[in-house]
């Protein structure tokens, strides 16, 4: 697969702070976006019949499963992320040229780089800034997602700077 032809741009990355937010939002997604599944702290169980929600209500996007590619593979996911190998869709969340080096030798197709700015999900973090940030996507071929504190206004100069795309938590809510 041409990841660059194929991929998704717009990412809604799921987190536990989205609660019954979650599904509308999914819902009101363009057709063409992707979605990240996370809810890393759900017990296996819940995390899986809320999975299975949002698979019902993107029907039409691109679902990765964060975790193993097996688990994203019997859970009926178009891809996984995370760290490791395995076949299909892999997307990895880098920080730094370490990581996409890491990344990329372990066969990624897409990463998320993060974060560009502020953000609640990691609040008083230091973030890349956006020079930084596209110093990064610089080091690399692979298709980058922008994350960190993004939003529709702020977007267009990461996408001016080099990201392939970009996505978030909160700003589809």
């Amino acid at each position: 697969m041409d990841a660059r032809q194929s991929l998704p741009r717009l990412w809604l990355v799921t987190d536990e702070r989205q609660g019954e937010r979650l599904l509308p939002a999914v819902g009101r997604l363009p057709a063409n976006a992707g979605i990240l599944f996370r809810h890393y702290s759900l017990a296996e169980g819940q995390r899986r019949t809320l999975f299975d929600a949002v698979r019902r209500a993107g029907s039409d996007r691109a679902l990765l499963l964060a975790g193993p590619a097996e688990l994203a593979r019997s859970w009926g996911a178009d891809g996984w992320h995370g760290w490791g190998e395995g076949p299909g869709l892999h997307s990895a969340s880098v920080h730094d040229v370490t990581e996409i080096r890491r990344a990329e030798d372990l066969g990624a197709d897409l990463l998320f780089l993060a974060p560009v700015h502020p953000t609640r999900s990691h609040p008083g973090g230091t973030t890349l800034g956006i020079d930084r940030f596209a110093t990064l996507v610089a080091e690399t071929k692979l298709p980058v997602i922008a994350l960190g504190g993004m939003t529709p206004e702020n977007a267009p100069e990461a996408l001016r700077r080099g990201a392939y795309g970009w996505g978030a938590v909160d700003a589809w809510l």
